[in-house]
């Protein structure tokens, strides 16, 4: 059994090099969580992707993105994530590694706010039509397969360096429609101002 909640990442082998480049004492005294609190359920809540990493059975990794709508990945539990799984290319890759082996990883971006969040866990699959119900966004247009189950086994966040700030379209698009309207009142204030003035 780990002795730190950090030990899913820092095996023997990380420790290691962490020693060898300098960074163990600083991570000997850092652990990482086990559960969900309320700041990182806040943070999954607003996100409409993320990136859901399995590997086969003889450690193959596999990473394939999931998007949705808002809160598409539900926090059920301070240490349980779920989401309806929807039809995609039909490769299966994720579904047959998870038959073999339920160690998974998920990846958060938030790249508007350069933050990002890493969780490891075991995934489930669940074909249960009520449960896929209950996870399906309302007026999404995807056809759910199956659910997949997430058991938290750690999370960690870390420092924004190196993450470059993006914005979504929708953001960008509601920002410049602002900008117009603004633009579009000053130069109806300009001409009105003009049709008042003699030359």
């Amino acid at each position: 059994m780990n002795k730190h909640v950090s030990d899913v990442a820092f095996t023997p082998s990380v420790k290691a090099m962490q020693e060898k480049r300098g960074s163990r004492e600083f991570y000997a005294e850092k652990d990482f969580r086990d559960h969900i609190a309320p700041d990182i359920a806040a943070f999954i809540a607003e996100r409409d992707s993320f990136y859901l990493a399995t590997a086969s059975a003889d450690g193959q990794p596999y990473i394939q993105h999931r998007g949705g709508p808002k809160g598409f990945l539900r926090v059920l539990d301070e240490r349980t994530l779920a989401f309806a799984d929807y039809a995609g290319n039909h490769q299966y890759i994720t579904l047959g590694n998870l038959a073999e082996n339920d160690r998974a990883y998920i990846f958060l971006m938030d790249y508007a706010n350069r933050a990002r969040v890493k969780i490891w866990g075991r995934a489930e699959v669940i074909a249960d039509k009520e449960i896929i119900r209950q996870l399906m966004p309302e007026d999404y247009r995807a056809r759910p397969l199956q659910a997949i189950i997430f058991r938290v086994t750690a999370l960690d966040t870390n420092c924004s360096q190196h993450i470059p700030q993006k914005l979504d379209a929708p953001d960008v698009a509601g920002a410049l429609a602002h900008l117009q309207a603004k633009i579009d009142a000053l130069e109806a204030e300009l001409a009105a101002y003009k049709a008042q003035t003699p030359l």
